[in-house]
């Protein structure tokens, strides 16, 4: 009858529990399934299971890493044997946890080493690097570079000269110097008859770039286009059709220049500013680019072989982040690129001093901002939002924008720039702030990346506490350029949260982003942290990239070693039957073998 068999199942389920660790499952169902009925169902899966799970890890590699057999490791992850270690289950750290963990980071890994080693054999253009070049950049660069700038321009120059295309990935904080090197690379394609293109994500950062390059490049004859979504149409078609002719050297731009109607007559170079705020299918559609100009001739230079001329050849790739994270996860997350780092500063910069302040003390603060633009500098006041609503407690960019400009500083220059205003307003107002004609710009986070002026020395962020800590370093990095003292003010107002806290604290503690990266990553989750579509990352079932960072050096260096050629320990067969698997296993979340 239905009670005995109830009794029978409850008595079945407690043979499993009593006197053991047992696993603990969401429920589903609306509280149907419980974590009881999920162990029962598991427990008779995993007593079904085959003895023999085939293991798709080379055996050489299982033998070096004491990895125990797949079988095992989820037979023991599920229901681990009476004195296991609670801590290591919990924090993933037994050897089945291992394995697993293990498992998914080499066949990623052994993915991302197949992409790298099929990117070698694609036919790229070597460029010359002597004469013209090198002179060229000794010539019209006006700065003196630190050792981190001559070391990764030396790695940049020396895959420029290579017959396989760049795909190479410049980390640097912010105010680091990475623009100066790109446009060294620029002007090595350049002179080597190629063209360039550069794209960034926001149009105020692709103005920023343009007024830089023209200011450095167009005096020594290169030609410098800019090209973004505001542009009135005949303009951006008198553009394009320079860029078709090959009568444009350097494009900087937006999205705009992956549109279809843009065609590049001989692109050699591709330049993307703030990678992680662009997809994997962003970038592929620009290096594509190369191969839609009317204007294509097999046209060999200095160190090309027969096939790697203009027309067939893929451009070189250098993409730049001002969000420096660990070179492993790095090599990982881009899987298709080689790092530089550039970890070191221009001389001349005096540190920032960073501070938080309660919003009681706003006039202390305003009284502060006033002394430092009484002596010539100017300041940024940072909102989170540009208008307020009713429910919400924020401050908002416009409100404060009044009250600053009419009660609080009547007599100084004071203007407002957020990213609902128009592009030409826009403009407007930041070349009136570059040329120091606005004392104080009340901003939202449209002013986060690519505005540099030296003379602006103080940072006012209110409501602190409601900014991310990537965007607070950010923000923090517009201001510092100069040799005049900076300072960054942090206002919070109201209750902050534990992780608030923690986000306000590194930021007081340190300028470094190699340390404000590390926290940052830990805080959010690689996930969040990197946007995994944007950066496409899979979803892991049991890996953790922050966790199990040291697994995954290891899975990098065992899959590099399967790939690496003759191994008297590992048979073809055992390689064919691991990437067969990593195909099938990571080809739809990963686009390992399509893209770069």
């Amino acid at each position: 009858d239905d009670g005995s068999t109830d009794a029978a199942e409850q008595k079945a389920a407690d043979s499993l529990e009593i006197g053991r660790i047992v696993p603990i499952y969401e429920s589903a169902g609306q509280g149907r399934f419980t974590s009881r009925w999920f162990r029962r169902i598991i427990r008779t899966a995993l007593d079904n299971l085959t003895p023999d799970i085939p293991d798709l890890i080379p055996q050489a590699v299982r033998l070096r890493l004491s990895l125990v057999s797949p079988r095992e490791a989820l037979c023991q992850v599920h229901w681990p044997e009476a004195g296991e270690s609670f801590d290591d289950l919990q924090s993933s750290r037994t050897p089945a946890h291992v394995r697993l963990i293990f498992e998914e980071l080499f066949f990623l890994e052994l993915g991302l080493e197949l992409k790298r080693r099929q990117q070698k054999t694609k036919t790229g253009i070597a460029f010359s690097l002597e004469g013209r070049a090198r002179e060229a950049i000794k010539k019209i660069l006006p700065f003196h570079p630190t050792e981190a700038q001559k070391r990764v321009l030396k790695e940049i120059a020396s895959d420029m000269e290579k017959p396989s295309p760049m795909r190479r990935l410049l980390q640097g904080d912010v105010g680091s110097g990475k623009t100066i090197v790109a446009f060294e690379a620029a002007i090595i394609a350049m002179e080597n008859g190629y063209q360039v293109a550069l794209m960034a994500p926001t149009e105020i950062l692709a103005q920023q770039h343009y007024f830089s390059a023209r200011r450095i490049l167009e005096n020594a004859g290169y030609r410098v286009v800019l090209l973004t979504g505001s542009l009135e149409d005949d303009r951006k078609r008198e553009i394009r059709r320079h860029i078709a002719r090959g009568n444009a050297q350097l494009v900087i731009g937006t999205h705009s220049l992956i549109e279809q109607k843009v065609e590049f007559a001989k692109l050699g170079l591709v330049i993307v500013d703030e990678q992680h705020r662009f997809g994997v299918l962003q970038r592929f559609k620009l290096m594509k680019k190369s191969s839609d100009g009317e204007d294509r001739k097999s046209v060999l230079k200095s160190g090309e072989t027969e096939g790697s001329s203009a027309e067939n050849a893929e451009p070189d790739v250098l993409v730049m982040t001002a969000t420096p994270i660990p070179r492993t996860l790095a090599l990982t997350v881009y899987g298709d690129l080689d790092v530089s780092v550039l970890d070191q500063m221009p001389p001349g910069r005096s540190p920032i001093v960073t501070r938080r302040v309660s919003d009681e003390r706003s006039a202390e603060v305003w009284e502060f901002v006033r002394k430092q633009i009484a002596v010539g500098h100017q300041a940024y006041v940072v909102y989170p939002v540009i208008e307020e609503k009713e429910e919400s407690e924020l401050k908002a960019a416009m409100k404060m924008y009044k009250e600053l400009s009419k009660r609080i500083f009547p007599d100084l220059r004071v203007a407002v720039l957020h990213g609902r205003m128009e592009p030409e307003l826009k403009d407007q107002v930041m070349r009136l702030f570059q040329k120091g004609e606005i004392d104080l710009l009340v901003a939202t986070t449209v002013i986060e990346v690519g505005v540099d002026v030296a003379n602006a020395t103080i940072m006012v962020v209110e409501h602190a506490e409601r900014f991310g800590l990537a965007q607070l370093h950010q923000l923090r990095g517009r201001i510092g350029r100069g040799a005049a003292k900076s300072y960054c003010i942090l206002m919070t107002g109201g209750k902050v949260s534990e992780e608030g806290e923690r986000r306000l604290d590194a930021m007081v503690r340190t300028t470094d982003g190699f340390k404000i990266a590390e926290l940052d990553l830990e805080l959010r989750g690689p996930g969040e942290f990197f946007g995994t579509r944007q950066a496409g990352l899979p979803s892991f079932q049991v890996a953790n990239l922050i966790r199990d960072r040291q697994l995954l050096e290891v899975a990098k260096r065992e899959a590099a070693a399967v790939l690496a050629g003759p191994n008297p320990d590992i048979t073809q067969a055992e390689i064919d039957k691991a990437v067969r698997h990593m195909r099938t296993r990571w080809q739809r979340t990963y686009g390992l073998v399509e893209v770069g």
